[in-house]
Formats: structure tokens, C-alpha cells, sequence
């Protein structure tokens, strides 16, 4: 299936890049050396998007066409900076919520947990650099639009950005099992932002160590957790509780 916001060739990823084009992902052939990869890695480094190295097969299974070792990812929305829109959701006098989606790597839930942030009220979701689903087509389907109606981050370093956050006065809480607080212990009224992991992984251990509280969603029967979309809506729900729906 054609995908048409994939470019592919060396002028043509390295023309987009240069022109100031967002960039979801570019990949490089496996073995690639020289001028060109060390220029890529330069302009990963600068633009902040990911750079991975891919096996020659899965290059050809993607564009069949002549790719020269190389081909971009062309990014369906504009990705905001997190310093730019914390201070204006202060100006309009609205309290920060915001959501982290640490190692979520399927499509399909970033889709679905876009759409459950949209109508929860957060401000914007925050993903990492590497390690993150891309903001493609079937994310967008999967959010029945909600992705492009939503201000997405994306960060080099999530500790970074919760230590900013953290100092700018937002509480950070992070899913964990087990915890010593459960979900509807916690105060989701003030500056807030959640941070969700894969539910395979769950949050890494870095990231554990900056926030504020740890907690968990209580739950009954044998599976080891919720899937990251369903709890992250489970959360999410608890947090528009609390902020608009109490008496």
C-alpha cells in the first residue's frame, strides 16, 4: 500500500529535512557509513527526530522503489514544545493537565488513548523521542481524528521534562504495580501530569525516580495489568472527575 507521506532517496529525505519539514522518522540501511549518515545523525541530533538503522529487507518491504539506503517518515501534525504551552494554559487561567506516555509503542493505543485524552480535558501528551508509536495514519484512524486535535511533545529526555515540569510546579504521577496509593487516592485537582507506561514494561525505573507519587489502579482477577488504553482512560476519567464532575 502506497503511503505518500514516506519519502524515500538521499536528496529527497535530506531536501525535507533541510526545508524545515517535521519529521517522524527517518531510516537508514544497516552498514550505511560515510557522508551521509554521519550528516543524518547531525540532523536527528539538531531536529530531534528518531534515526533507526534497518535491515536492507524491511527497507525494500517499505518502498519498493530505488531508496538509495534511505527513506523519512513525513509527520502528520506539528509537534508543540512542552516550555511553550505550560505557561499558556496558566495565562487562561485553566489548571495543567498533561499526559506521558512512557514506551508505548502500538499505534493502535496511541490512537485510542489521543481520543480518551481529548475528551478528558488534557492539554497535551508528551512522548518520547525513542521508544514511541508513530503519529501515522493508522494512529490518527485509531483516534478517530482526535491526534490532530491534540498538542503532542516530543522529548529527547522524559526525566528532563518531568524535572521541568516538576519545578514549574506540576505534581507528576506515575502508574506502578504494586504502589502504596491507589488511583482514587490521589489529588488530580492541581497542576498534573500522568504518566503512563507500556503495559509490558511499565514505566521505566529512570523515570520512576523523578516523580512524585507512584499508584495503581486497583483491580481484581488473575491478569497482570490493564491495557495501557484502557487504563490510561480509567485514569483519565478519575482525573475529569475530579476536576469538573464533583458536586
Amino acid at each position: 500500500m502506497k503511503n505518500k507521506n514516506l519519502i524515500y532517496g538521499r536528496h529527497p529525505v535530506l531536501d525535507a529535512i533541510k526545508s524545515g519539514k517535521t519529521i517522524e522518522k527517518v531510516f537508514l540501511m544497516q552498514g550505511t557509513t560515510g557522508p551521509l549518515e554521519k550528516e543524518l545523525r547531525k540532523l536527528s541530533q539538531m531536529n530531534g527526530f528518531p534515526l533507526a538503522m534497518v535491515p536492507k529487507e524491511k527497507l525494500q518491504k517499505m518502498v519498493p522503489q530505488n531508496h538509495q539506503g534511505v527513506a523519512a517518515q513525513i509527520a502528520l501534525i506539528e509537534y508543540k514544545r512542552i516550555e511553550n504551552i505550560l505557561p499558556f494554559v496558566f495565562e487562561k487561567g485553566e489548571m495543567p493537565l498533561f499526559l506521558i506516555l512512557d514506551g508505548v509503542t502500538d499505534v493502535r493505543n496511541l490512537g485510542a488513548i489521543a481520543r480518551s485524552a481529548l475528551l478528558c480535558g488534557v492539554h497535551a501528551i508528551i512522548l518520547p523521542t525513542k521508544g514511541s508509536a508513530l503519529v501515522n495514519a493508522d494512529a490518527v484512524k485509531s483516534s478517530a481524528g482526535a491526534i490532530q486535535n491534540i498538542d503532542i511533545c516530543r522529548v529527547k529526555s522524559l526525566v528532563n521534562t518531568i524535572k521541568y515540569l516538576r519545578e514549574s510546579g506540576v505534581s507528576v504521577f506515575a502508574t506502578n504495580i504494586p504502589s502504596d496509593k491507589g488511583l482514587h487516592e490521589l489529588d488530580l485537582t492541581g497542576p498534573t501530569a500522568l504518566i503512563m507506561g507500556d503495559e509490558g514494561e511499565g514505566v521505566s525505573k529512570g523515570v520512576l525516580k523523578e516523580v512524585d507519587q507512584e499508584f495503581w489502579i486497583p483491580q481484581i482477577g488473575d491478569t497482570n495489568s490493564f491495557n495501557v488504553s484502557v487504563a490510561s482512560g480509567i485514569v483519565l476519567y478519575e482525573s475529569l472527575r475530579q476536576r469538573h464532575l464533583q458536586s
